[in-house]
């Protein structure tokens, strides 16, 4: 699975960060972003949480 955040959509909630720290985090902007583009199989149900909750349907799998 790999995943990326569309910067131009991420508001920085933080909803991310925050179901899934092993594979998302905060820009010194406060923006989301991915620091593992291909997400380890133990963490790709959080990484799916994370999609269907972003507020902002900012976070792409593919």
């Amino acid at each position: 699975m790999r995943v990326w955040v569309d910067d131009q959509c991420c508001r920085g909630h933080g909803m991310c960060l925050t179901l899934c720290p092993e594979v998302f985090t905060l820009t010194d902007d406060g923006y989301a972003e991915a620091v593992r583009a291909d997400v380890p199989t133990e963490y790709e149900a959080a990484a799916r949480e994370a999609i269907e909750c972003c507020p902002e349907q900012a976070i792409r799998e593919g």
